[in-house]
């Protein structure tokens, strides 16, 4: 069903909103002492909850088909990388770097969906890791684009993440909507709390990097329900956007991810973007832009 007006519009900004600035209630939630791997894990935790309450069969549906797992995997692996890396780096550049997507979806696709590579698609890969040569390198000249640190690491691989994410949506079309959604849920439960849990067990429970969860106090509670509320109702509102505009359209729109996320942490941090990461975020949006147009049938989901 292909809807006018402007309501599936601003349904998808929403979601984009809400993501684009999701830096800000994680950064606020570890500031409160709950690290955002753990704030992760328990805001999927209550979004998983009401989607039983409201679905019961989710949880069969998901037990009977082995590669939701897989999705759910991928899915928690993007929240690993992407909530932790914004709440700890540079939430431009990280974003930025998580928009390499073109580069691992063409890779992954071939292996899991037996693409063949296309010329089309070497030039976005071309286009993206020029992008990600300005990102990556020295202020005021080209050198090895290697990470500078945790944060963009884990930019990069919540990126490759959330290609396989993608992958998997397209790989499972036939089950239903709300049973990919329910799996994405379960590994934003699992991963971010499995990875917490184990960093703290080979560290130290007084390590700096990620402890224990403890009570965040009453503002850190506040802040953990309303941004549960806010990712349900921008998941919503990407089912309802996405079932209402044609798939390209949709795709375009999400990536408007990228301008919240950076005009939120221009406006509330002391993050400037330096024309040289201008220009690399440029191609890089440039080619994930090309990537969502060419990949307007597959199924989209936010991360």
């Amino acid at each position: 069903m292909v809807e006018r007006g402007f309501r599936p519009y601003l349904a998808l900004l929403l979601n984009a909103a809400v993501w684009g600035m999701s830096w800000w209630p994680l950064r606020q939630m570890q500031q409160a002492g709950l690290h955002p791997l753990w704030a992760s894990s328990m805001t999927y935790l209550l979004g998983a909850s009401v989607l039983l309450c409201v679905q019961p069969g989710l949880w069969s549906e998901y037990r009977r088909h082995p590669a939701l797992w897989v999705l759910s995997l991928a899915a928690g692996s993007t929240m690993v990388g992407f909530n932790w890396g914004v709440a700890i780096g540079e939430v431009i550049r990280v974003v930025l770097l998580f928009y390499l997507m073109p580069v691992w979806a063409v890779l992954i696709a071939r292996v899991v969906l037996k693409e063949p590579i296309s010329p089309a698609a070497l030039v976005r890969v071309a286009i993206a890791l020029a992008g990600a040569v300005l990102i990556l390198s020295p202020p005021g000249h080209l050198g090895m684009p290697v990470p500078s640190g945790l944060a963009e690491w884990l930019g990069l691989m919540g990126g490759a993440a959330f290609a396989l994410n993608n992958v998997m949506l397209k790989h499972q079309e036939a089950r239903s909507a709300q049973g990919r959604l329910f799996g994405m849920f379960v590994g934003g439960i699992v991963a971010p709390a499995a990875v917490a849990f184990l960093l703290t067990l080979s560290l130290g429970s007084g390590n700096v990097v990620v402890g224990y969860p403890h009570w965040p106090g009453a503002w850190g509670v506040a802040v953990l329900l309303v941004f549960s509320v806010l990712l349900l109702l921008a998941n919503y509102g990407l089912q309802y956007g996405a079932s209402r505009l044609p798939a390209n359209v949709t795709a375009v729109v999400m990536l408007s991810e990228v301008v919240f996320a950076t005009l939120s942490a221009i406006a509330l941090t002391d993050e400037r973007l330096t024309l040289q990461v201008g220009m690399g975020g440029l191609l890089i949006f440039t080619a994930a832009v090309l990537s969502a147009l060419h990949g307007a049938k597959a199924p989209l989901e936010g991360h």
